[in-house]
């Protein structure tokens, strides 16, 4: 910031005092922008999802917007001009507001917070870029890369496109401990940079289910068609809940132990499109606030695995990130040249969900009723398709959404 400030940098007699003042302007504009990167992150999330979903109408979608989002933040380190703004637009931030060196620092806060180690929730993410050979990556972008986003560039030939897919998926298998296998499939000699990112997640569930309890049952993913899954079930639950009349869906909440809960969407029979159309940063908030803990009898959530991959460079246009995929990329303060571009943003999620909790990249959940109707046996069966978000409690940061069509794949 203090490059922002230059009456600061000579300090002249009589200085001090602002200086002080300048630093307490740094420190609320660092504390604004948790809340900031968190309500920025859930609107980049909806969107991001809601284009998802045109582009894959009744498939399952599971993806990491968080990890997508500090991906284009770390390549925005290296944009200017025009290719800059639009990535940092597209990230759903206002930069009048937030000004870009607060954008940086508050995702490198957040990951140093998210990476901490702990014996309750794992979660592990983070980004590379591989580049072409033939290019000189500039000092200071790889300083700013290792500091502010524990991220690496490499150098890969392009020319060899299998030894270059090699060398990125060894990579990502080994940051993944072998959960995402193969990231890159499809790479061509005409590929200049690839850009990846990754986020381990594994979970497990405050109140765990008894495998013992878990069934064959059916999962309709439509009027006219259904599959059988296995069921998990849990009886006697109090749990967060609320019903949103409006929307015709009912939210629940399922925390991990550790710092991490899962919010779990489940539209009445038909409304699915009119709850995606209603995704937006005030719609989640609104869900969070009117949870209220709520018993039920018994409840029923499927067990699966499913993984889902996304090229990117398809989608974020429609985000309005564009310049950066195109002939008039700037990317120069990765290089020093403008003849660099992006030519692929690949993003893979495996979703695995069982009785003791989530590993990978996301979760399942259940619907509720209303305490004031508990004195009805109520059985709950999560027995259609439903959406997903998992946060980090202590950051409010969306980690993964998704939503579920069929728990046997697609």
């Amino acid at each position: 910031m203090a490059g922002n400030c230059p009456t600061v940098l000579g300090c002249p007699d009589g200085m001090l005092g602002r200086d002080i003042e300048v630093q307490e302007v740094h420190d609320n504009l660092m504390h604004m922008d948790s809340l900031t990167l968190s309500s920025c992150n859930t609107a980049f999330a909806f969107s991001l999802y809601k284009e998802l979903v045109l582009k894959n109408l009744d498939r399952n979608i599971v993806f990491s917007p968080f990890s997508i989002s500090i991906a284009l933040a770390f390549l925005a380190l290296g944009a200017k001009n025009n290719s800059l703004e639009e990535i940092l637009q597209g990230l759903k931030f206002n930069l009048t507001e937030t000004p870009e060196p607060v954008i940086h620092e508050g995702f490198g806060q957040l990951l140093q917070q998210l990476n901490q180690p702990g014996d309750q929730v794992q979660i592990s993410t983070g980004n590379a870029l591989f580049i072409n050979k033939c290019m000189q990556i500039l000092a200071e972008f790889m300083e700013k890369a290792r500091t502010l986003y524990q991220a690496e560039a490499f150098t890969a030939d392009f020319q060899k496109p299998q030894e270059a897919q090699k060398l990125i998926n060894d990579y990502v298998r080994r940051q993944t401990q072998g959960k995402i296998q193969e990231l890159i499939s499809d790479l061509d000699n005409k590929t200049c940079m690839v850009l990846v990112n990754y986020i381990y997640f594994k979970g497990k569930w405050k109140m765990p289910f008894d495998p013992r309890d878990t069934f064959e049952s059916e999962f309709y993913l439509d009027e006219k068609r259904s599959v059988k899954v296995p069921m998990m079930s849990i009886e006697d639950l109090t749990t967060p809940y609320f019903r949103d009349e409006e929307l015709s869906c009912s939210v629940v909440e399922l925390n991990y132990t550790g710092n991490a809960n899962a919010l779990f969407i489940l539209p009445d029979q038909g409304r699915m499109q009119q709850v995606e159309s209603s995704l937006q940063p005030e719609t989640l908030r609104k869900w969070k606030d009117s949870l209220r803990p709520r018993v039920i009898d018994e409840l029923h959530l499927p067990k699966f695995s499913i993984s889902t991959d996304y090229s990117l460079e398809d989608v974020l246009p429609e985000l309005g990130i564009r310049e950066v995929f195109s002939m008039q990329a700037d990317l120069s303060a990765i290089t020093g040249a403008k003849n660099l571009r992006v030519s692929q943003v690949v993003h893979k999620a495996v979703l695995d969900v069982a009785e003791t909790g989530t590993e990978a990249a996301a979760a399942t959940g259940v619907k509720i009723v209303p305490l004031s109707v508990k004195y009805y046996n109520m059985t709950m069966h999560f027995n259609r398709p439903f959406l997903m978000v998992i946060s980090d409690t202590n950051t409010h940061i969306a980690l993964f959404m998704g939503k579920v069509t069929n728990p046997k794949g697609d």
